[in-house]
């Protein structure tokens, strides 16, 4: 299993699949090449797109200002651009994560 990283210009696009209204917010595995993220947040006025970058921020030890909603603004399968971090260090952490 690997989260399908992309480098670009910009940064390391990371694809999600979402999952607002949970129990927990966390990392709750891997689902066709993306992360799944779990946010207790409501999917209500863009709530649950802060949620989940914050999320992302704290699992991956990165600050909130490094991550970024690229697309998927209402959907629940979304990309956030990752900035100030190489993909191999990024993909370390996310295997890190995923395989404890």
């Amino acid at each position: 299993m690997s989260i399908g990283l992309v480098q670009t210009e910009s940064g390391v696009v990371l694809p999600v699949k979402a999952q607002p209204g949970a129990r927990k917010n966390g990392f709750t595995g891997e689902h066709d090449g993306m992360l799944k993220v779990s946010v207790t947040q409501a999917p209500e006025k863009g709530k649950a797109n802060k949620a989940l970058a914050k999320v992302i921020a704290q699992e991956l030890k990165l600050r909130n200002s490094q991550i970024e909603l690229a697309s998927g603004d209402t959907s629940s399968f979304k990309t956030f651009l990752i900035t100030g971090v190489a993909i191999d260090e990024l993909q370390h952490q996310l295997d890190a994560h995923l395989n404890p």
